[in-house]
C-alpha cells in the first residue's frame, strides 16, 4: 500500500484521496456531528434545568426556614 502511494503525485494524495473520503463517509461525519452538538446542547439544557431547580429550592427553603413553619 505505502509502494502505491509514494508513486502517486502530490495532488492525488493530498486533495483527491481527502475529496473522494469525504463525498463517501460525508454523510457519516455529518451524523456524527450533528448528533455530538445535539447531545452538548441536551447537556446544556438539562445543566441549567438543574441550577435552575437548586435555586428555587435553596430560595424556598431559606424563606420557609425564617417563617418557623416546620
Amino acid at each position: 500500500m505505502r509502494e502505491i502511494f509514494t508513486a502517486l503525485p502530490w495532488w492525488v494524495k493530498w486533495v483527491a484521496v481527502p475529496v473522494i473520503a469525504l463525498v463517501v463517509f460525508g454523510g457519516l461525519i455529518a451524523s456524527v456531528v450533528g448528533f455530538v452538538i445535539g447531545l452538548l446542547f441536551k447537556l446544556l439544557v438539562f445543566v441549567a434545568l438543574v441550577g435552575g431547580l437548586i435555586y428555587v429550592v435553596r430560595k424556598f427553603m431559606s424563606g420557609s426556614s425564617s417563617r418557623g413553619d416546620w
